[in-house]
């Protein structure tokens, strides 16, 4: 399994492969619009104002920790625009963990498909960063925000 081969669903319903962010850097959070970490949305949306020559960050609204992102694909876009002004990618609400775990956390979270590491999403707006060749470099945990030097080092080399 590749992760330029995994097929998901924007958040419009659009099918699309990760194919298509080919040669830049990939960050993919796990997102959620009623968590403590939910303000890093602002700081993901200057991320990727910052970087878009190099980086696209992917949003993926989970449910899955303590229920934080209750609603509909419409309310979730509506909330992301209108009170952070999100203007980078989301997709469909899907598992990250567990016996329905979307191919895309399949492969971030086992080594056997990323062939890096292994890995656990325990809450809320982890992040995983993907090389432009597709290679997975660092998986985040909630706490380190989207700014952070250990993030954006990545993105200046």
């Amino acid at each position: 399994m590749n992760i330029y081969n995994i097929e998901l669903n924007t958040i419009d319903n659009e099918s699309i492969t990760l194919e298509k962010f080919k040669g830049k850097h990939l960050l993919i959070v796990n997102v959620a619009s009623e968590c403590g970490y939910t303000p890093q949305y602002k700081d993901l949306k200057v991320l990727q104002n910052n970087y878009k020559d190099n980086l696209v960050v992917l949003g993926v609204p989970c449910n899955q920790f303590g229920k934080q992102e209750p609603g509909t694909a419409i309310q979730i876009k509506k909330f992301c625009a209108v009170t952070y002004g999100v203007a980078f990618l989301l997709t469909e609400k899907i598992a990250v963990k567990g016996e329905n775990q979307h191919p895309l956390y399949q492969w971030l979270t086992k080594k056997e498909f990323n062939h890096e590491f292994d890995s656990g999403v325990k809450w809320n707006f982890e992040k995983y960063l993907i090389s432009p060749e597709g290679k997975l470099l660092e998986n985040f945990k909630s706490k380190i925000t989207p700014l952070d030097v250990s993030i954006t080092d990545y993105l200046k080399k």
